[in-house]
């Protein structure tokens, strides 16, 4: 057994590191925030890289596939997302092309235990906005991760799938094995 003594650099470097990330409360669809429209980004400084570290580990703890900055009460236009092999962190977001269209289910972090059916979106997008530091970056999608794109755009400009239902009867509560079954294939946006 070795036992090596850390020194106040590393260990320092260590509390350092435990704080750099933080994983926020998602706030539910009755906070007024969730229905603004986020202001956009103008300086880019390592608070950005910090609220996206955040946003990607405040979405894994929730088992998500994207959150916005909105969705941790932070009114700003920044979101992230993952699925697959695919980490995307996009600021000041938007969607410059749009093409196709079909139905799907989607749940939302801030509606927790419902999902909407027959959500329209776009099966195929171009998204142009900016990295962490301010760097122009377009993101082609299609299908799934299209869709995410898009429900993480919408939380940007004030709206939530229930602004997209096409009738009351599409909103439906999760039961119990759903959800689990949504969680294991990380499908909860």
């Amino acid at each position: 057994m070795v036992i090596r003594r850390m020194s106040a650099f590393s260990l320092e470097k260590c509390r350092e590191e435990t704080q750099a990330m933080a994983i926020h409360n998602v706030i539910t669809s009755e906070n007024p925030i969730l229905r603004q429209k986020a202001k956009k980004v103008h300086r880019f400084d390592p608070s950005i890289s910090k609220l996206i570290e955040d946003l990607f580990e405040t979405m894994h703890a929730a088992h998500g596939v994207g959150l916005a900055a909105p969705q941790i009460a932070q009114s700003i236009r920044i979101f992230v997302a993952e699925f697959e092999d695919r980490k995307i962190a996009m600021v000041n977001p938007e969607i410059i092309k749009a093409e196709g269209e079909e139905r799907g289910t989607e749940g939302c972090l801030s509606i927790p235990g419902y999902v909407g059916d027959n959500i329209r979106r776009a099966t195929s997008v171009v998204v142009k906005g900016q990295d962490a530091r301010g760097k122009a970056i377009r993101v082609r999608a299609e299908g799934w991760l299209a869709r995410i794109l898009q429900h993480e755009i919408d939380h940007l400009d004030g709206f939530l799938f229930l602004d997209r239902l096409d009738s009351p009867e599409d909103l439906r509560e999760v039961t119990e094995a759903e959800f689990e079954e949504a969680e294991a294939e990380a499908l909860i946006e």
